[in-house]
């Protein structure tokens, strides 16, 4: 086992480094690299509250002791379903162009006489099965087996106009409703969506050109969204093309999203992979998502939408998650954040060829707050910015937003960060008015930077240490944060 003491002592080495010979400077990132692969630690530094049950964050895997940590606890397990059907019973039919939307809606509405029965399986076979928007109801297992794949419709029509989002107070894209997503719920407990790795397939290009020629009348659906929803996991699938975001839980709590593979075309517009928003204790783990947008953005309502109506999302879990975007970020918290972002863990995530590593986003008018944030065990490859805090999207929903709400963000614990190839050191922006506090960053290395290359720092404070290149004069401030130190 390697120390925090050794692992400094490596930084250190490779610092000096740079004055000699580039094959020395490569051998030490290799071994670098080597050593944050074969010891990975999941300290918090910053103290976060005891609202994770002890039980799920110390937990194993099922591996045995040492094993990979699990937060699979958020999910409880809900019995076997004593009622299994196909949706072959219900006139299904999985040749890729017969529409099977009633077959969907027929057998969710037979499978609904079960809730209070301990609820029912729904079994997709191998095949391609067209259809439009369908909702689930209550104790209901979706289940795609082995070379199953759903399509969605290509008929803007089988996607139903519904009310905006509360929090939002209109469409993200467009004013007044949007389309629902193509599978959807509403108030629902104990629902399952999983499979032998079965595909769900959005077929979202034809809704990316309605975007791209800016003739999109409403906005976009999802692929999967649940609405105040509890208990609920998805697994053990592949997600692709996704007409906007992919999979979002809004207003839900005890989610757990593991084992997925989330799949769009990098310039595929807003398919971001998974979007936690205004919901509590949600799990994100063992996932891998290329996608046009962030791979995970934690979200809680629009301006003054989301100020009144106050739904924070907090206690999130985002671990072991991996892959790719050219134009985000691979973990996005913001820019709709007016309903309060608190409790955010992000460990062991690995990020290449995109924009952005880690990316905190506000603007004037959000209000709300991003507060005990740690972000640990970060490996980044040809990234352009690791870090990146920033403001001013100018992003907002109508003339009603009130310019002086101001986001409050502090507590930012970043530690255990490599990043190789890297184009632009961090820029980190706060809110004139409204600085970002408390930030603490230990054992981070950016390495590629060009020698004129420096921090970017505005409106922020805190204190670094075993980071090189050197940061910026407002992060060297030790007595702002007494408990962040390298000692």
């Amino acid at each position: 086992m390697i120390s925090e003491g050794d692992q400094n002592s490596i930084f250190n080495t490779i610092k000096a480094s740079f004055t000699r010979p580039s094959w020395a400077i490569l051998l030490l990132i290799f071994a670098v690299l080597t050593l944050f692969t074969l010891q990975i630690t999941s300290k918090s530094v910053f103290p976060i509250p005891p609202l994770f049950p002890a039980t799920i964050e110390n937990s194993g895997s099922g591996s045995g002791f040492g094993g990979p940590k699990s937060c699979s606890g958020f999910f409880a397990e809900v019995p076997p379903r004593k009622v299994v059907k196909s949706i072959v019973e219900f006139g299904g039919v999985g040749d890729g162009t017969t529409s099977n939307t009633a077959a969907f809606r027929a057998a969710v509405a037979y499978m609904e006489s079960f809730a209070d029965r301990g609820g029912a399986q729904l079994n997709v076979p191998r095949g391609r099965w067209l259809t439009g928007n369908f909702n689930l109801t209550s104790n209901l297992t979706l289940f795609l087996e082995e070379g199953a794949v759903i399509l969605g419709s290509e008929d803007p029509e089988d996607w139903p106009i519904i009310e905006p989002l509360p929090s939002y107070g209109r469409g993200r894209e467009r004013l007044g409703g949007r389309h629902i997503s193509l599978i959807h719920g509403n108030n629902l407990t104990n629902v399952v969506i999983t499979g032998q790795n079965g595909t769900i397939d959005g077929q979202g290009k034809m809704w990316w050109d309605l975007w791209w020629n800016r003739t999109l009348e409403h906005t976009r659906g999802h692929l999967v969204e649940l609405i105040d929803s509890h208990n609920i996991l998805i697994s053990n699938l592949t997600f692709r093309n996704s007409p906007f975001w992919t999979i979002h839980p809004v207003y839900c709590s005890n989610v757990l999203i593991k084992n997925m593979t989330i799949l769009a075309p990098l310039k595929a517009p807003n398919t971001d992979g998974i979007d936690p928003d205004s919901s509590m204790n949600v799990c994100i783990e063992d996932c891998y998502i290329e996608s046009g947008d962030d791979l995970v953005a934690v979200k809680s309502g629009w301006d003054q939408y989301g100020i009144t109506m106050a739904r924070p999302s907090s206690n999130i879990i985002i671990r072991r998650v991996s892959g790719t975007t050219p134009t985000c970020s691979g973990v996005g918290i913001g820019s709709e954040m007016s309903g309060g972002i608190s409790n955010v863990i992000v460990d062991d995530l690995h990020v290449r060829d995109s924009a952005a590593g880690i990316r905190i986003k506000t603007d004037k008018g959000r209000g709300g707050y991003i507060e005990n944030i740690t972000i640990n065990n970060i490996k980044m490859e040809r990234v352009k910015i690791p870090l990146r805090f920033s403001r001013g999207a100018n992003d907002h929903p109508d003339e009603g937003w009130d310019p002086k709400a101001l986001p409050q963000v502090k507590g930012i614990v970043v530690s255990n960060v490599v990043s190789l190839d890297t184009k632009k050191a961090p820029l980190l922006e706060g809110i004139e008015g409204s600085p970002v506090e408390g930030i603490c960053m230990k054992n981070i290395s950016i390495v590629g930077l060009a020698p004129s290359m420096a921090w970017s720092c505005e409106f922020v404070s805190g204190y670094s240490c075993d980071v090189w290149p050197k940061p910026c004069q407002q992060l060297q401030k030790n007595d702002s944060i007494p408990w962040c130190s390298c000692t």
